[in-house]
């Protein structure tokens, strides 16, 4: 099984866009691999934001699916910093 952890930093101004996008991609996440994800604000930095998605069965479908629902939501919109989304994977 594999675990994703995704990191990144939201823009202030649009954290009800950046909370409505993560939750887009969380349920075409569920919808296709059964893979409940959870989003997590750093304590003190709450626009350090982190998707955890785990126990995922396959890890190169699962990266094109969320490739794809990244793109459909328009995340990277709200995505401050250096504008990427760090991407872990670890395996059990």
């Amino acid at each position: 099984m594999f675990h994703y952890y995704i990191y990144y930093r939201v823009a202030p101004e649009q954290l009800l866009e950046a909370d409505a996008a993560v939750k887009q991609i969380q349920y075409e996440m569920e919808a296709h691999f059964s893979v409940a994800g959870r989003l997590l604000k750093k304590r003190d930095e709450p626009l350090l934001w982190m998707e955890i998605y785990e126990n995922v069965p396959s890890s190169a479908e699962f990266e094109t699916a969320l490739k794809l629902a990244e793109d459909k939501a328009g995340i990277i919109r709200f995505v401050r910093g250096d504008g990427q989304r760090h991407l872990e994977c670890f395996v059990a």
